[in-house]
């Protein structure tokens, strides 16, 4: 049991660091907080600024606020019971707004979440892990609760943190550093490093009590040296020496669940097909794969590519990837599972990869029955009409900023 004092100074020392100054993210204003007996619940990678978020929001009325992060050392072990001793203390300084960081670390939160917006309390909760978040909310704030997802720094919000100018050289530096505040501001890989073992031990071996440690280490590095590229759970159990695919697809959803990485499925109007077809794989922050991939070239394409895929899913999109009659196109786009938009991704468009790059574009378009499509670039801007179909060629700096 933990003692009143020691949640006090708890309480106390996380406050007292709540003022410092900080780059005001972006979702922050996307964030409706005026609607009541409502949890808002901000989820994300490990270190991608949650708690910075937070206390960006807790700034704002910081007098009518309780903020404690449970992560902390003085609070491990934190129970059920222990939420009485919380109370006392919410009794006597009569917050009207509860901010709870990290709380999926206390088992059974949920609840304590729950009786406190029957008690008309305001509460914002932040944690890092998808799927206990999504299962807990699911049994216990059904319907009480809206979730946002943070990423680390977007490429908007990286040159306006470090304040540089868009273009393609930043987009060049943004695609080896990625988006970790910490690491942008020191370049110690060893922030990334340890980043990447905190969660692989602490979310997934702890959490779901595996054994095969090495296996998952494995796991997570051939991943991170192939985004971009398709994958099965048969494939890997060849590749990673795990003897069942099944056990493989767990790992798969674990390091998923931990926003590790993100799989995106096949567009096909079959939910069975996009279940069997084999997965393309993306890190959730270029950072990840920098620092866990030895690499003898540079892979620009593949890291274009994989910039395109985080920032559609920050807008919220559908996305999936077209393969039909050997044609590809790297990203189907869709709204209310309804196509909308088709984009490919590529470096720079030469006499040797625009016949398949174009061709690829074009057999979505007429599948899908769309009228134009997009070709993201590091640094090219032109326009093709081609069967009828308009191709903007656009720079991927000057794409995201539309």
């Amino acid at each position: 049991m933990i003692s009143k004092s020691a949640i006090n100074e708890v309480i106390a020392r996380q406050l007292a660091t709540a003022n410092r100054p900080t780059y005001k993210r972006k979702i922050l204003d996307e964030i409706n907080f005026n609607i009541k007996n409502f949890a808002y619940i901000v989820s994300g990678i490990r270190r991608c600024g949650k708690s910075t978020l937070v206390q960006q929001i807790l700034s704002q009325q910081p007098e009518k606020s309780l903020y404690i992060n449970f992560d902390t050392p003085s609070l491990f072990g934190f129970q059920m019971n222990d939420f009485r001793t919380l109370d006392s203390i919410i009794e006597e300084k009569k917050p009207e707004w509860l901010f709870f960081d990290e709380i999926q670390v206390v088992e059974g939160w949920e609840i304590y979440i729950r009786s406190k917006l029957e008690q008309d309390f305001h509460v914002v909760v932040t944690g890092s892990n998808s799927s206990m978040l999504s299962r807990e909310l699911g049994t216990r704030l059904t319907g009480r609760h809206i979730s946002h997802t943070l990423y680390p720094f977007s490429y908007n919000e990286f040159i306006g943190y470090t304040k540089q100018k868009s273009g393609a050289d930043t987009m060049l530096q943004y695609l080896e550093s990625g988006g970790f505040p910490e690491y942008i501001n020191s370049k110690d890989p060893r922030i990334i490093t340890e980043l990447i073992n905190d969660i692989l031990y602490r979310d997934i071996l702890v959490r779901y009590n595996l054994r095969d440690d090495k296996a998952i280490k494995n796991l997570f590095v051939y991943l991170m040296g192939n985004i971009g590229n398709l994958t099965s759970a048969n494939k890997l159990t060849y590749m990673i020496g795990v003897k069942s695919a099944s056990t493989i697809s767990d790992y798969l959803s674990y390091l998923e669940n931990s926003y590790l990485i993100s799989l995106l499925s096949k567009f096909t109007y079959s939910y069975k097909k996009q279940l069997i077809n084999p997965k393309k794989i993306y890190s959730i922050d270029l950072g990840l794969h920098s620092l866990s991939t030895p690499s003898f070239s540079q892979d620009t394409g593949r890291k274009l590519e994989n910039e395109v895929y985080m920032e559609l899913k920050r807008k919220g999109l559908e996305l999936f990837y077209f393969n039909e009659n050997h044609h590809e196109c790297d990203f189907i786009l869709c709204k209310q599972n309804k196509p909308i938009d088709s984009v490919q991704v590529c470096e720079k468009l030469t006499p040797e990869n625009e016949e398949r790059e174009v061709a690829g574009l074009l057999e979505a378009l007429d599948f899908l029955n769309l009228e134009k499509g997009t070709i993201i670039t590091l640094d090219q801007d032109d326009i093709i009409f081609q069967k009828k179909k308009e191709i903007r060629i656009i720079p991927v700096w000057k794409w995201l900023d539309n």
